[in-house]
């Protein structure tokens, strides 16, 4: 792979440079337009689109076809941190990250533009979901809780402004979300005493436009903090709402000293994207003491509910809980577990779980599902409209949760990782909660998102290193390839001169995978 990586960035053929001088000057940069109807050669948000969803409409690869499937291409960073981010696709260039460093490759042929890497800094580098891009500038915050702006012809630092104090334990990991002229930026960061909040910032001047806070300021009596926004939101532009999922609260597991809900902590926010005004929201974790955030993707889906056309917000939250709501105002349509859940006695009237006061953590332990990692986490989901299908990437797993009196009041409570887990794709009727069927992971589960495709195509990643294409049906292996490690991405996938590709990762290593040409024609002489 080194050699062929090797190739790939010293090629200094006229065509190559040609092409690639081409894609700089032709590049027009995003407009709201192109977030609004992204067109089959860009992936222009984190998600592709605001939705959330992760679904494409391309269709050359198909169930029939993909066993063909193989390598157009890999790129390989050189770096000892993982590649967790969602590339970009904008005019032919693709942009990526890992913690301190932007890479523009050539989408067709993976050979490098430029490279930025962000002074030595001594922020948490835990790892890295992408850039944002307006206009022609990218917008990449930083482990130590910076917001970079840079020229995406060349990589040159536009301006640089502070998101947080990374010294009292901020870092920052998301990539950010562009609304109109907003850049929307979170914070990470489990230290108690933190505030969490979600920042408009001005996409010229890097001034903040306004600030939302989750929690009361630190110190304020009988209260929480925490709340982080650790992943990226979506937007609905019909009803102009941004929809955000909020972190835990602290003292993270030891629930004594912050009663009450401990609002806005574990919950999904809408707000305007304007002003920052809170609309509605709903709490996924009501006092939660398990180490169990909200922030998994909001989806965002319009289609019929109980016979009525609804528009919905989808979410397979940490705590076990798969939840649709009205996304006009966060009522509950359907609250249910989709994997292992012992720690609720059921849900309120507002679909919101009931936490069971027995399986607080205690000094002899006790046996909670999901374990600290949740039933799901930061992989990306996806949803396909074409079989009603919430696709996940699970975790079912029991841990062991326990108090440790000697850590006093504020204390942190331990949770044992590892009683039982294994990993599991899952494929949610959204209608009525129900698993339409699994697909095995394998042993301790996998880091990858997944991509599903109008052909019927589910893409996504295993426990082993595999690469994996299901079919969205009924979840049955079409085509696997080993990757060398493990994926910890989600897949994305773009038409760039008549071919489609989809685009995975392995450690530092970006793959991009596409039919031969006589597959291509043959598909194309099919449509």
């Amino acid at each position: 792979m080194k050699a062929l990586h090797t190739v790939i960035r010293l090629a200094t053929t006229a065509v190559a440079l040609v092409a690639i001088s081409g894609a700089i000057s032709a590049q027009e940069g995003v407009t709201s337009n192109l977030l609004l109807n992204p067109p089959p050669d860009t992936w222009p948000g984190y998600h592709g689109d605001y939705s959330g969803r992760r679904h494409s409409a391309l269709k050359q690869i198909t169930p029939e076809n993909v066993e063909n499937l193989g390598l157009a291409w890999a790129f390989q960073t050189g770096q000892h941190d993982t590649i967790k981010s969602s590339p970009l696709v904008v005019d032919g260039i693709m942009y990526f990250t890992v913690p301190d460093h932007v890479w523009a490759v050539d989408a067709r042929s993976g050979h490098q533009i430029w490279h930025y890497q962000y002074p030595d800094n001594k922020g948490f580098h835990i790892g890295h979901r992408g850039v944002a891009m307006y206009k022609d500038w990218l917008f990449f915050v930083t482990p130590d809780a910076h917001l970079v702006s840079l020229n995406a012809k060349d990589g040159t630092v536009r301006w640089n402004v502070v998101i947080a104090d990374s010294k009292k334990g901020y870092w920052t990991t998301l990539a950010p979300l562009v609304v109109g002229n907003h850049i929307l930026v979170g914070v990470s960061g489990d230290f108690d005493n933190l505030a969490g909040f979600l920042r408009s910032v001005d996409p010229e001047t890097g001034k903040t436009q306004w600030q939302w806070n989750s929690t009361p300021p630190p110190g304020t009596p009988n209260t929480t903090t925490g709340g982080m926004t650790w992943m990226t939101g979506t937007y609905d532009p019909d009803l102009h709402l941004v929809y955000w999922g909020t972190g835990n609260p602290t003292p993270v597991l030891n629930g004594k000293p912050r009663p009450g809900d401990n609002l806005y902590t574990c919950s999904i926010v809408a707000m305007n994207p304007d002003t920052g005004k809170l609309a509605w929201a709903f709490q996924a974790s009501p006092h939660d003491t398990h180490d169990w955030d909200a922030v998994e993707t909001p989806v965002l889906v319009d289609a019929n509910f109980d016979g009525k056309p609804r528009k919905m917000l989808m979410q397979t939250s940490r705590n076990g809980y798969f939840f649709v709501l009205d996304r006009t105002n966060g009522k509950s349509l359907l609250s249910l577990p989709y994997g292992p859940v012992n720690w609720s006695l059921g849900v309120d009237k507002r679909g919101e779980p009931i936490p069971n006061p027995a399986k607080e953590p205690a000094p002899d332990g006790r046996l909670i599902a999901p374990d600290e990692g949740g039933l799901t986490n930061y992989r990306s989901p996806s949803f396909d409209p074409n079989t009603g299908l919430f696709i996940v990437s699970a975790h079912p797993s029991y841990g062991i949760y326990f108090a440790k009196p000697a850590d006093g009041t504020f204390g942190w409570a331990g949770a044992d990782y590892g009683v039982w887990s294994k990993g599991v794709l899952e494929a949610i009727d959204y209608k009525t909660g129900k698993l339409r069927w699994t697909h095995e992971l394998g042993p301790g589960g996998s880091g990858a998102g997944v991509l599903t495709t109008d052909s019927g195509l589910t893409f996504t990643g295993d426990a082993a290193g595999n690469m994996l294409a299901l079919r969205t049906s009924d979840g049955e292996t079409l085509w696997h390839a080993g990757q060398g490690g493990h994926m910890e991405s989600s897949p994305i996938t773009y038409l760039m001169d008549g071919k489609q590709y989809v685009v995975t990762s392995s450690g530092g290593v970006l793959f991009a995978w596409a039919l031969p040409k006589t597959a291509v024609q043959s598909a194309s002489t099919r449509r």
